[in-house]
């Protein structure tokens, strides 16, 4: 990869031969700007004012235009000559948490490689500090006529600095939030919190850019002369007008993507715990169920006629004994005398 930049890395005493190198890249679809009735390419040419005649880049300077008009002149050379520091050092200024920078701030990403052979050594002790601290480095850089911010990290075996704008530069959010005072309810929330853990995490390499392929689609049918492929109908959902509904759509429809199209109202169910039976006293029958003051008298009273069990048993085999010895003597059990009637005075 070519280096943009070469300089160094300034923490203390410690300094650190470096280049800068881009560490992204666009792969955008780029159009030229053509004449629609044959094709022409329109160009740009670079003319200069006085001469009227066109220039070429070797011709071509920076100039500072004062308030009156009148153009200040300035060279690469007077730019080397700048009171600052940071015009080929990247000066560390402060290490600080990586959660202490504000996305907003973050622009360009490069990569730093090793400028020399005996860099190797700082480049790695930098890089093992920031690594064991969990922090990030805050730098400060000058590139391409003007002395920038950046915030040094750690990705894999390599350092990274990401372009950062000033703090002046980040607009405050004023008139963007409504105005207006809404009430969220806590179904709503819980909707959206299902919502949520139903799409779950993603990993970012399965993205890709379906603007661009669709775009180069229709760029090989048009060379090829063939049709263009049918634009799919937009799934706009009309006005929302009932947002909990919509929510409870959205989160069918994640779930049926996903092979689970069961309802919110089940799958929170599901994650409810269960609830246990209370445990039954030692005594109690299976069954359950519970006695009413009926049953509950009517068992009393069997209870009171029924002999004790020892003395069932007992007569049971006495009467049983006599029995047999009379059929071995050939007696018959005397009979019951019937008791003499009353009769009235």
């Amino acid at each position: 990869m070519r280096s943009i930049w070469n300089g160094a890395i300034s923490f203390g005493l410690v300094s650190i031969p470096v280049k800068l190198v881009n560490a992204t890249e666009s792969h955008s679809v780029s159009f030229r700007q053509i004449h629609a009735e044959d094709n022409g390419r329109i160009r740009y040419r670079k003319v200069c004012e006085l001469d009227d005649r066109e220039v070429s880049t070797a011709e071509i300077g920076k100039g500072y235009e004062d308030a009156d008009g009148t153009v200040i002149p300035i060279t690469d050379e007077d730019l080397a000559h700048l009171p600052i520091p940071t015009t080929r050092t990247i000066e560390i200024v402060a290490f600080v948490p990586a959660d202490r920078i504000d996305p907003l701030q973050m622009g360009t990403a490069y990569y730093l490689a090793v400028g020399a052979a005996p860099a190797a050594k700082p480049y790695t002790l930098l890089r093992e500090a920031l690594k064991r601290g969990n922090k990030v480095a805050v730098a400060k850089y000058a590139l391409r006529g003007r002395e920038r911010l950046g915030m040094l990290r750690v990705v894999g075996d390599a350092l990274t600095m990401h372009g950062l704008l000033w703090p002046d530069e980040v607009r405050a959010p004023e008139g963007v939030a409504p105005d207006e005072k809404v009430t969220v309810r806590a179904k709503e929330l819980d909707l959206a919190d299902a919502l949520m853990d139903t799409l779950g995490d993603v990993d970012l390499d399965d993205l890709h850019d379906d603007y661009r392929a669709a775009l180069e689609e229709v760029i090989a049918a048009k060379a090829a002369g063939e049709a263009l492929p049918e634009t799919p109908e937009p799934d706009t959902g009309g006005k929302v007008l009932d947002l909990m509904a919509a929510l409870e759509n959205s989160v069918r429809a994640a779930r049926a993507s996903r092979g689970d199209g069961r309802a919110p109202e089940k799958r929170a169910a599901a994650k409810a715990p269960e609830k246990r039976a209370p445990e039954k006293k030692t005594g109690e029958k299976g069954t359950g169920e519970e006695k009413t003051p009926e049953k509950k008298a009517t068992g009393k009273k069997a209870a009171e006629r029924k002999p004790p069990a020892g003395k069932t048993a007992q007569g049971s085999a006495q009467r049983t004994a006599a029995q047999k010895e009379e059929r071995k003597s050939g007696r018959k059990p005397p009979a019951k005398k019937a008791a003499p009637r009353k009769t009235p005075a």
